[in-house]
This record gives structure tokens, C-alpha cells and sequence, in this order.
């Protein structure tokens, strides 16, 4: 079926959900569609509008329910163990602040500040055209709300694989070489697009390799895949992999970046966390994961002028 019309099948399989539960959102008339000589088919752009609308519902729920706790901030994007610390000791310091994190992948934490459904996004999308991070990426999403672009710290990522390296991989041409399993990031992050990046460098099509059918949201995640053996290799940053004891194999080193609106950025609560990450506590405990570099932690790098 063409990819702007979905059938049952293919819109449980977009939504992420079962092709039974496809059909109660029918039966409670929840979802645009329409019957067309018996069969159910479903506009993409119309399921994608119902999936904005469902989701500015669920943010001001959400929104509602969060201000008896506090203040509180909503964020989306990309995820590293870093943040945890990092929240850990700002939540520490400030008890009644919170922040909630959805790890969505970069690209869809963009799209979610752009939108508004968040306060803040984290981000590490490579401009292969320039060889930059984030801003070119910032720029054509979020322009449209002053949007304000803070280093958090630089990392390594690279190829993860079982411990002492025993497939023997030096690069991403051994992987597909060898025909090894991937545990692959999800569609829209930024370690998925730096991936594909070095696959293109390497003359490699993506559907040349070898990837798991599901596909994994955070580091931690993956190297969880290499380490009980369902996959091979994967791609995750050099702190993932000290932390779970996995071989490291560098490809890039990241800028890794906090995406918020100039209105959000002068908030106290968001003070407050660059003064925790430009503190010596936060660096003292990232830096014993390993493969970080806070030279640029804090800095703005771009600010919009609109």
C-alpha cells in the first residue's frame, strides 16, 4: 500500500501497538479512517495530526498535573548516563524542582520543543555537510522560538562489542564483513544518523548489515543487547560501555547539547542546573564513567537574534 495510505496492519505497525488494539480505536471512533470497499485505510498525515493533537492533550495534562509537585520541566531528545548524574545532584540540591524525560532520539526532541510539548531538548545531530553539531538542525526546527543552544560536554561513541573484542573489529566494515549482529538505535537519533554517516563513509548500505528487527532508545540499552549476547555489536557512547564492562571501539567524538527557548533559559530552575553542570561534583562523578570532555560545558553556542 502507498506509504501516505496504511492499512490496519501497517498503522499498528507506525503506532507501535497491536493490529487488535488498531480496531478498538475504531470501534470508539478514536481514530480518522475510513472503510473503502471493506478494508480500513488510514491517511498518514491525518494519523500524524491526530498523533500532534493527541500529544498537546497529554502535554497540558500532564502540565496540570505537575504543577502541585513544583516547579517542574518537561524534556525529550537523546539520553546519556551523564544526564542522570547530573539530574541526580540538581534534585538533590533543589528537592522541589523535577525534571521528566522522555528519551525520544534527538531529531524527535527538536521536533517536540519546536512544538512546544517540552521545555528542553538534548541533542547530538551531525551535520555531515559541515561537520558541525546541532545548530543547522536547530535552526530549521525550533527557529521559531528563539531557541537558545548550551553545551553540555563532549563524548565519545563508538562500536560496542563483547568483552576483549573477539569478532576482532577495527571498524564498521568488519561488522558488516562478518555478517555480526547490530543492535541498531531507533529512526531519528543521533547516534542512528551517525551510524548511517560512517556506513556511507565505509561505502556500506544500510540494509547491508545485519540488524536486530527491534530496535533500542538508549546506550545502556545496547550495551545491554551486546553483553547477554542478543546482538554482537552496537553503537553507544564510551561511558556505556565502561559501565558495563564492553569492548570500545571509537568512531567520533560528540557535541552533546541542551536546546531550550531564551524564555525557559532565563528560568532559575534551569540556572540552577548549569550551575550544577559546570560544578565540580557533577564533573568529578561523570568523569569516572569515562570518555567525557567538559571544556565547552555551559557555554551558549548559538542564541537566535529573532
Amino acid at each position: 500500500m502507498s506509504k501516505e495510505m496504511m492499512n490496519t496492519k501497517e498503522l499498528a505497525a507506525y503506532l507501535e501497538i497491536h493490529e487488535k488494539q488498531v480496531y478498538a480505536l475504531i470501534k470508539e471512533e478514536k481514530i480518522p479512517g475510513t472503510k473503502v470497499t471493506g478494508k480500513w485505510i488510514f491517511p498518514k498525515h491525518l494519523i500524524d495530526e491526530w498523533i500532534d493533537e493527541g500529544a498537546k492533550i497529554l502535554t497540558a495534562q500532564a502540565r496540570g498535573k505537575t504543577e502541585r509537585m513544583g516547579e517542574v520541566i518537561l524534556a525529550a531528545g537523546s539520553n546519556d548516563p551523564a544526564l542522570d548524574i547530573l539530574f541526580a545532584l540538581f534534585r538533590s540540591n533543589h528537592p522541589d524542582a523535577f525534571v521528566f524525560t522522555a528519551n525520544t532520539g534527538s531529531l524527535h526532541g527538536l521536533a517536540a520543543l519546536g512544538k512546544g510539548y517540552v521545555d528542553m531538548a538534548f541533542s547530538h545531530l551531525l551535520d555531515a555537510a559541515t561537520g558541525n553539531y546541532n545548530i543547522s538542525f536547530v535552526t530549521k526546527i525550533c527557529s521559531h522560538i528563539k531557541p537558545v543552544v548550551i553545551n553540555l560536554f563532549l563524548r565519545d561513541v563508538g562500536i560496542v562489542t563483547a568483552q576483549n573484542n573477539p569478532h576482532k573489529i577495527k571498524g564498521v566494515g568488519d561488522i558488516v564483513k562478518k555478517r555480526l549482529r547490530v543492535a541498531n538505535r531507533q529512526a531519528g537519533s543521533g547516534t542512528r544518523l551517525l551510524w548511517e554517516h560512517h556506513l556511507k563513509i565505509a561505502g556500506i548500505e544500510p540494509a547491508k548489515v545485519n540488524s536486530l528487527e527491534r530496535e533500542f532508545f538508549t546506550h545502556v540499552e545496547t550495551g545491554l543487547a551486546v553483553l547477554s549476547g542478543e546482538a554482537d555489536a552496537g553503537i553507544a557512547s564510551g561511558s556505556a560501555s565502561g559501565i558495563l564492562g564492553l569492548s570500545f571501539i571509537p568512531l567520533a567524538t560528540e557535541q552533546f547539547d541542551m536546546v531550550l527557548t531564551k524564555e525557559i533559559y532565563f528560568k532559575r530552575n534551569v540556572q540552577s542546573i548549569i550551575e550544577t553542570l559546570t560544578g565540580e561534583p557533577f564533573r568529578t562523578a561523570a568523569s569516572k564513567l569515562g570518555g567525557y570532555d567538559f571544556s565547552k560545558s555551559g557555554k551558549i553556542l548559538y542564541s537566535s537574534e529573532q
